[in-house]
Protein backbone atom coordinates (compact mmCIF):
# COMPACT_ATOMS: atom_id res chain seq x y z
CA UNK A 1 0.00 0.00 0.00
CA UNK A 2 2.67 2.09 0.81
CA UNK A 3 4.52 1.62 -2.20
CA UNK A 4 1.33 2.17 -4.57
CA UNK A 5 0.93 5.52 -2.41
CA UNK A 6 -2.41 4.66 0.01
CA UNK A 7 -0.57 5.65 2.93
CA UNK A 8 0.19 9.38 4.29
CA UNK A 9 1.38 10.72 7.56
CA UNK A 10 0.27 14.07 8.83
CA UNK A 11 -1.55 14.80 5.19
CA UNK A 12 1.73 13.57 3.27
CA UNK A 13 2.18 10.71 1.19
CA UNK A 14 5.36 8.54 2.63
CA UNK A 15 7.80 6.00 0.75
CA UNK A 16 8.94 3.04 2.14
CA UNK A 17 10.79 3.27 5.41
CA UNK A 18 9.79 6.33 6.70
CA UNK A 19 8.91 6.48 10.47
CA UNK A 20 6.02 7.47 12.35
CA UNK A 21 5.69 9.30 15.59
CA UNK A 22 3.65 8.17 18.73
CA UNK A 23 1.59 11.45 17.97
CA UNK A 24 1.59 11.35 14.02
CA UNK A 25 -1.72 10.84 11.95
CA UNK A 26 -1.71 7.81 9.77
CA UNK A 27 -4.58 7.15 6.95
CA UNK A 28 -4.80 4.77 4.43
CA UNK A 29 -7.06 5.29 1.12
CA UNK A 30 -7.63 9.10 2.96
CA UNK A 31 -9.33 7.27 6.14
CA UNK A 32 -7.48 8.31 9.54
CA UNK A 33 -6.55 4.99 11.80
CA UNK A 34 -7.51 4.81 14.88
CA UNK A 35 -6.88 3.34 17.95
CA UNK A 36 -8.02 -0.16 17.04
CA UNK A 37 -7.19 -1.49 13.48
CA UNK A 38 -10.28 -2.13 11.30
CA UNK A 39 -11.40 -5.89 11.28
CA UNK A 40 -10.26 -7.19 7.90
CA UNK A 41 -13.10 -9.59 6.42
CA UNK A 42 -12.31 -11.84 3.45
CA UNK A 43 -15.71 -13.19 2.14
CA UNK A 44 -16.39 -16.02 -0.72
CA UNK A 45 -19.72 -16.23 -2.49
CA UNK A 46 -20.61 -18.35 -5.69
CA UNK A 47 -21.68 -15.57 -8.38
CA UNK A 48 -24.66 -16.84 -10.77
CA UNK A 49 -24.88 -15.75 -14.05
CA UNK A 50 -26.31 -12.62 -14.93
CA UNK A 51 -24.40 -10.60 -11.63
CA UNK A 52 -21.98 -8.40 -12.69
CA UNK A 53 -19.20 -7.41 -10.36
CA UNK A 54 -19.93 -3.89 -10.11
CA UNK A 55 -21.39 -1.53 -7.52
CA UNK A 56 -23.64 0.36 -10.24
CA UNK A 57 -25.80 -1.70 -12.11
CA UNK A 58 -25.68 -1.99 -15.64
CA UNK A 59 -28.53 -2.16 -17.22
CA UNK A 60 -31.44 -4.38 -15.80
CA UNK A 61 -28.20 -6.48 -14.65
CA UNK A 62 -28.47 -6.73 -10.83
CA UNK A 63 -24.83 -6.56 -8.92
CA UNK A 64 -23.29 -9.01 -6.85
CA UNK A 65 -23.81 -6.34 -3.72
CA UNK A 66 -27.67 -7.66 -4.10
CA UNK A 67 -26.42 -10.90 -3.11
CA UNK A 68 -24.44 -9.89 0.20
CA UNK A 69 -25.89 -8.94 3.83
CA UNK A 70 -26.00 -5.44 4.04
CA UNK A 71 -22.95 -5.09 6.73
CA UNK A 72 -21.15 -7.12 3.81
CA UNK A 73 -21.66 -4.67 1.31
CA UNK A 74 -19.24 -2.09 1.54
CA UNK A 75 -16.18 -4.90 0.68
CA UNK A 76 -14.57 -4.49 -2.80
CA UNK A 77 -14.33 -7.30 -5.44
CA UNK A 78 -11.39 -9.14 -5.66
CA UNK A 79 -11.16 -10.15 -9.38
CA UNK A 80 -14.19 -9.86 -11.23
CA UNK A 81 -16.24 -11.84 -13.65
CA UNK A 82 -18.07 -10.78 -16.30
CA UNK A 83 -22.08 -11.34 -16.24
CA UNK A 84 -22.20 -13.96 -18.44
CA UNK A 85 -19.90 -16.22 -16.16
CA UNK A 86 -20.32 -18.05 -12.73
CA UNK A 87 -18.39 -18.75 -10.25
CA UNK A 88 -15.78 -17.97 -7.18
CA UNK A 89 -15.59 -14.19 -6.50
CA UNK A 90 -13.56 -12.89 -3.14
CA UNK A 91 -14.50 -9.94 -1.56
CA UNK A 92 -12.58 -7.67 0.65
CA UNK A 93 -11.42 -4.94 2.61
CA UNK A 94 -7.92 -5.67 2.81
CA UNK A 95 -6.05 -3.79 -0.20
CA UNK A 96 -3.03 -5.47 0.56
CA UNK A 97 -4.35 -8.75 0.28
CA UNK A 98 -6.85 -7.68 -2.77
CA UNK A 99 -3.01 -6.72 -4.40
CA UNK A 100 -1.33 -9.80 -3.83
CA UNK A 101 -4.29 -11.92 -5.61
CA UNK A 102 -4.43 -9.74 -8.28
CA UNK A 103 -1.32 -8.09 -9.34
CA UNK A 104 0.32 -10.24 -11.97
CA UNK A 105 3.93 -10.66 -10.13
CA UNK A 106 1.96 -13.12 -8.28
CA UNK A 107 0.73 -15.53 -10.66
CA UNK A 108 -2.30 -16.56 -8.70
CA UNK A 109 -3.86 -19.78 -10.41
CA UNK A 110 -7.50 -19.88 -11.51
CA UNK A 111 -9.28 -22.48 -12.36
CA UNK A 112 -12.64 -22.63 -14.51
CA UNK A 113 -14.92 -25.11 -15.89
CA UNK A 114 -16.37 -24.19 -19.66
CA UNK A 115 -18.66 -25.81 -22.07
CA UNK A 116 -17.81 -24.87 -25.96
CA UNK A 117 -20.45 -24.82 -28.81
CA UNK A 118 -19.09 -28.21 -30.54
CA UNK A 119 -16.04 -30.02 -29.91
CA UNK A 120 -12.64 -28.42 -29.90
CA UNK A 121 -10.35 -30.02 -32.44
CA UNK A 122 -7.37 -31.33 -31.11
CA UNK A 123 -5.05 -28.89 -33.18
CA UNK A 124 -6.89 -26.01 -31.60
CA UNK A 125 -6.65 -28.41 -28.06
CA UNK A 126 -2.30 -27.86 -29.09
CA UNK A 127 -2.23 -24.42 -30.11
CA UNK A 128 -3.66 -23.21 -27.00
CA UNK A 129 -1.96 -25.02 -24.63
CA UNK A 130 1.41 -25.40 -26.39
CA UNK A 131 2.24 -22.18 -28.18
CA UNK A 132 -0.50 -20.01 -27.13
CA UNK A 133 -2.90 -17.47 -29.45
CA UNK A 134 -2.37 -14.33 -30.54
CA UNK A 135 -4.76 -11.45 -29.62
CA UNK A 136 -5.18 -8.16 -29.50
CA UNK A 137 -3.58 -7.24 -26.06
CA UNK A 138 -0.82 -10.57 -26.75
CA UNK A 139 -0.57 -14.20 -26.73
CA UNK A 140 -2.76 -16.22 -24.68
CA UNK A 141 -1.59 -19.54 -23.48
CA UNK A 142 -3.97 -21.79 -21.14
CA UNK A 143 -3.33 -25.13 -19.27
CA UNK A 144 -6.18 -27.36 -20.72
CA UNK A 145 -8.14 -30.98 -19.48
CA UNK A 146 -10.98 -32.58 -20.44
CA UNK A 147 -13.65 -32.86 -17.75
CA UNK A 148 -14.43 -36.41 -19.43
CA UNK A 149 -12.84 -38.44 -21.66
CA UNK A 150 -15.93 -38.67 -24.04
CA UNK A 151 -16.49 -35.19 -24.46
CA UNK A 152 -14.65 -32.79 -26.22
CA UNK A 153 -16.71 -29.79 -25.55
CA UNK A 154 -16.68 -29.82 -21.53
CA UNK A 155 -12.65 -28.50 -20.62
CA UNK A 156 -11.06 -27.22 -17.55
CA UNK A 157 -8.88 -24.38 -18.00
CA UNK A 158 -6.06 -22.84 -15.70
CA UNK A 159 -4.25 -19.63 -16.05
CA UNK A 160 -2.77 -17.15 -14.03
CA UNK A 161 -3.48 -14.01 -15.91
CA UNK A 162 -6.77 -12.36 -15.48
CA UNK A 163 -7.03 -10.05 -18.84
CA UNK A 164 -10.44 -8.88 -19.69
CA UNK A 165 -12.45 -11.84 -21.14
CA UNK A 166 -9.63 -13.26 -22.15
CA UNK A 167 -10.40 -17.22 -21.97
CA UNK A 168 -13.58 -16.00 -24.40
CA UNK A 169 -11.22 -14.35 -26.69
CA UNK A 170 -9.04 -16.75 -27.06
CA UNK A 171 -11.68 -19.45 -28.23
CA UNK A 172 -13.48 -16.97 -30.48
CA UNK A 173 -10.28 -16.53 -32.48
CA UNK A 174 -10.55 -19.96 -33.40
CA UNK A 175 -14.07 -19.64 -34.24
CA UNK A 176 -15.39 -21.21 -31.21
CA UNK A 177 -18.27 -20.15 -28.57
CA UNK A 178 -17.63 -20.32 -24.54
CA UNK A 179 -21.43 -21.54 -23.90
CA UNK A 180 -20.97 -21.64 -19.88
CA UNK A 181 -18.04 -20.57 -17.91
CA UNK A 182 -17.89 -21.44 -14.13
CA UNK A 183 -14.91 -20.59 -11.78
CA UNK A 184 -13.84 -22.48 -9.18
CA UNK A 185 -10.26 -21.76 -7.81
CA UNK A 186 -8.53 -18.29 -7.59
CA UNK A 187 -5.38 -19.29 -5.95
CA UNK A 188 -6.01 -20.78 -2.82
CA UNK A 189 -9.31 -20.80 -2.59
CA UNK A 190 -12.29 -22.77 -3.83
CA UNK A 191 -16.30 -23.11 -4.41
CA UNK A 192 -15.63 -26.09 -1.23
CA UNK A 193 -15.26 -22.41 0.87
CA UNK A 194 -18.71 -21.94 0.37
CA UNK A 195 -21.44 -23.34 2.84
CA UNK A 196 -24.84 -23.96 1.65
CA UNK A 197 -24.54 -21.84 -1.59
CA UNK A 198 -24.27 -18.50 0.73
CA UNK A 199 -21.74 -15.75 1.32
CA UNK A 200 -19.20 -17.32 3.45
CA UNK A 201 -16.09 -16.07 5.53
CA UNK A 202 -13.11 -17.44 4.97
CA UNK A 203 -9.35 -17.14 6.34
CA UNK A 204 -6.75 -15.76 4.80
CA UNK A 205 -3.80 -17.98 3.65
Amino acid sequence: MIARGDVTVDGRTVELGARVLPDSQVSIYGEPLGQEATKLIYLAIDKPVGYVCSRRQQGSSPTIYELLPPDYRPLKAVGRLDRESSGLVLLSNDGDFAFRMTHPKFMKTKVYELLLDRELEPLHQQMIADYGVSLDDGVSKLGLARLSDDNRRAWQVTMSEGRNRQIRRTFASLGYTVETLRRTQFGGYSLHDIKNNEPTLVDMR
